[in-house]
């Protein structure tokens, strides 16, 4: 009678909750004391109530008994298909007092609010960086431990999120399932085609507080919100640089390793850089397709028409803040800070001798293979360095 009439009169001495049944209090007890009684025979994990136990050994048994009547898509777990119908019926229930979003799931919305919030709940041990998500911090942790838990069934290779494995196996069996029905491209992954269709329709939905800049990617707006934190996650374990993306501190390592993958199909020549092939090839087409328009002087690359239109505006953006001095160019400023810090990179394997810029350890080089790649067009004389030649052809000019 105590259920119909909605009286609770089992009271818990440690908390004060009340409860109908005395089962349910005493299950409620476990929860002060961290009983667990019952116990999964297979792998050993324990839990409050059997009900959970039941539904923990589908894991072992690979039991579904929830199917989805639209598609016919089974589950483990009755919430697991609640969630799934909500694809179908587009319901999202679950919505955001601040900003009005909706979403699937509550998990979905607790993420959400963080944003708002700032609270990042997850920090990592190690190195004190903080996350919205636990998933987010356990993804971030394999990092310290170099684990790879995923690994693919063919080729054996190792993989830390399960997301890269997926994408990896797709290179052996070329399966592309999400097309664009604007062009035709095809994607191994549906977020690949969602961001593919914004160069379709301009939608940049991502964009920056601090600046308002907008971007198509999050990822592209999370580099971005670097240049105002100047926070540079990705560490060199060589020399030690740090860098603000992966695919940066992919490059510098080819300094060490010497890797240079990208070969110009025409003379052979390999490069480190993908950006740097590019480059060279334009000395085989002899396209300069960027003008100036003040000069029409014409470029092969926009970047080096970029620094030459700072010649008419006598533009000096990179500034030193030891003296203030000003460049054109970031790497002329890079090279001058070198005047104040004394530091030298360019070290020669031969003799030791270090150098601030590349250029001058290249010349360097010259003393120890003999290489002379200087020739007066008069009498055929070979020189080390260009300075060696302008003077050899003033004795010309003196006769």
């Amino acid at each position: 009678m105590q259920t119909h009439m909605g009286e609770k009169s089992h009271s818990c001495e440690i908390c004060g909750s009340l409860f109908a049944v005395k089962s349910t209090l005493l299950r409620h007890m476990r929860t002060h004391t961290g009983d667990k009684p019952h116990s999964c025979e297979v792998c050993g994990s324990s839990f409050t109530r059997k009900y959970d136990m039941l539904n923990h050994m589908r894991k072992h048994t690979g039991e579904k008994p929830y199917s989805c009547e639209v598609c016919g898509s089974s589950f483990a777990w009755k919430s697991n298909l609640v969630n799934h119908i909500r694809t179908h019926t587009g319901e999202k229930p679950h919505s955001c007092e601040i900003c009005h979003s909706s979403f699937k799931l509550k998990a979905h919305l607790l993420q959400h609010i963080r944003r708002h919030t700032g609270e990042r709940p997850h920090s990592c041990e190690v190195c004190g960086s903080s996350f919205t998500q636990k998933s987010s911090l356990l993804q971030h942790m394999r990092r310290h431990t170099g684990e790879k838990p995923h690994a693919c069934e063919v080729c054996g290779s190792s993989f830390a999120q399960k997301s890269d494995l997926l994408n990896h196996i797709q290179t052996h069996t070329g399966d592309k399932p999400h097309s664009c029905e604007v062009c035709g491209s095809s994607f191994v992954r549906k977020s690949y085609l969602v961001n593919h269709m914004r160069t379709h329709t301009g939608d940049k939905p991502h964009s920056c507080k601090i600046c308002s800049c907008s971007f198509t990617v999050k990822s592209t707006l999370l580099q971005h919100m670097r240049t105002h934190t100047g926070e540079k996650p990705h560490t060199c374990e060589v020399c030690g640089s740090s860098f603000t993306m992966k695919s940066n501190l992919t490059q510098h390592m080819r300094i060490h390793t010497g890797d240079k993958p990208h070969s110009c199909e025409v003379c052979g020549s390999s490069f480190a850089q993908k950006s740097h092939l590019l480059r060279h090839m334009l000395t085989h087409t002899g396209e300069k397709p960027h003008s100036c328009e003040v000069c029409d002087a014409s470029f092969a690359m926009k970047s080096d028409l970029l620094c030459h239109v700072r010649t008419h505006t006598g533009e000096k953006p990179h500034s030193c803040e030891v003296c203030g001095s000003s460049f054109t160019l970031k790497s002329h400023l890079v090279n001058h800070i070198r005047t104040h810090t004394g530091d030298k990179p360019h070290t020669c394997e031969v003799c030791g001798s270090s150098f601030t810029q590349k250029s001058n350890l290249s010349q360097h080089m010259r003393i120890h293979t003999g290489d002379k790649p200087y020739s007066c067009e008069v009498c055929s004389a070979s020189f080390a360095w260009k300075s060696a030649l302008l003077s050899h052809m003033r004795t010309h000019k003196d006769k």
